[in-house]
């Protein structure tokens, strides 16, 4: 292996100048920026095209949306007053008669009205308790037998 060559006294320290190429530096500096400057161009030229795009995809806002702001904050000045009043209608709407279709003949009962029609009369039946004490596992009420169900051979 060779030595190394340290400069004696008088000389002045250098570099190799195989190693080194000024011209060469140069040029990749000029690349660089050209790469740099490409790119900036690419990228403002991407976001134009993609914010054009995304204004052309969005749907105009509903005419309802656009409401007026208030004037001044909508703030609860008593929440107690408010949850009172609230209270006090709920316990109006459980505790009152009141038309809900009046078309349809349907009426709001007390609930304490309705506990009790529901304890004297009791929940409907359902389908499978309204048969007949006749009837058994796949008849009808004519007796009767019902269709099989898919896939199943009588």
């Amino acid at each position: 292996m060779a030595e190394a060559r340290h400069p004696g006294p008088g000389e002045t320290p250098g570099h190799e100048p195989s190693d080194l190429s000024p011209r060469a530096i140069a040029i990749f500096g000029i690349a660089l920026a050209a790469t740099v400057v490409v790119c900036v161009i690419l990228a403002v030229w991407l976001f134009d095209f993609f914010a054009a795009y995304e204004a052309r995809r969005d749907m105009p806002p509903s005419p309802l949306a656009r409401r007026e702001a208030p004037s001044e904050p909508l703030l609860q000045v008593s929440a107690p007053k408010d949850r009172e009043q609230m209270r006090d209608l709920e316990e109006k709407t459980l505790t009152s008669y009141d038309w809900v279709n009046r078309q349809a003949g349907t009426v709001r009962i007390p609930i304490g009205r309705a506990m009790e029609l529901l304890a004297e009369r009791g929940l409907p039946a359902s389908p499978k308790e309204s048969a007949t004490q006749g009837e058994t596992v796949g008849t009808r009420r004519t007796g009767q037998p019902s269709r099989p169900a898919r896939g199943k051979p009588q």
